[in-house]
């Protein structure tokens, strides 16, 4: 006797490929939203960290004029292709983060060393902001220059750029205006303001609180 065997017609297995194709549809975008939202949020906490870092952290020396390249900052770097990014103070004075010199990513207890580790797990996953989907970081706005890519923060929490080279405490890097920092993401680019003195940081589609 012959047994009845069940299996999907075409007509249902069509159907099921279009359901997968619409929810597909639906999803990836939102996704998409999602990973922009966190590379947001994301950055803004870290820049933030930077400034509290040197708002706790009094770097001033007198006693050596290249003191202020001690600033705690953050660095944006394009390394093969991805954009990664690091937070530190160059407290040896010798115009780079390195060894002990990268901040603690509180959550992960990694040092947040951006700088040639894109592929390297002994560093905060935070620091590898290719994986939110950014493509390009740009530095621009009435205060800021194209390069370099970092911004930093004195005891005050004022922001400065281009003070790794600094040989005398003028304060000549000091931001006297707003720097933007655009970032490129599949889903729609960002701007991330700085305000000069404040160092106050907010995404431009948001209220300047």
């Amino acid at each position: 006797m012959l047994k009845n065997k069940t299996a999907f017609t075409m007509i249902e297995l069509v159907f099921v490929i279009v359901t997968m194709g619409i929810i597909a549809a639906v999803a990836i975008p939102r996704l998409q939203n999602d990973s922009r939202q966190e590379a947001i949020d994301q950055v803004l906490s870290d820049i933030r960290y930077a400034q509290h870092l040197a708002l706790t952290d009094d770097v001033t020396n007198p006693a050596n004029p290249n003191w202020q390249r001690a600033f705690w900052g953050i660095r944006f770097v394009n390394d093969g292709g991805q954009w990664i990014y690091s937070i530190g103070s160059d407290k040896n004075l010798g115009g780079n983060f390195d060894g002990n010199e990268y901040a603690i990513d509180s959550l992960s207890g990694l040092p947040m060393n951006g700088n040639n580790t894109a592929a390297n797990p002994s560093v905060s996953p935070r620091t590898k902001l290719f994986k939110k989907g950014v493509t390009n970081v740009t530095f621009g706005g009435a205060g800021c220059a194209a390069a370099p890519q970092h911004i930093g923060f004195d005891r005050l929490g004022r922001p400065h750029q281009s003070y790794f080279g600094s040989t005398s405490p003028d304060y000549s890097s000091v931001l006297t205006n707003t720097c933007d920092i655009t970032f490129t993401h599949p889903s729609g680019n960002f701007v991330i303001r700085i305000n000069p003195e404040t160092g106050y940081a907010f995404e431009t589609s948001q209220p300047d609180m």
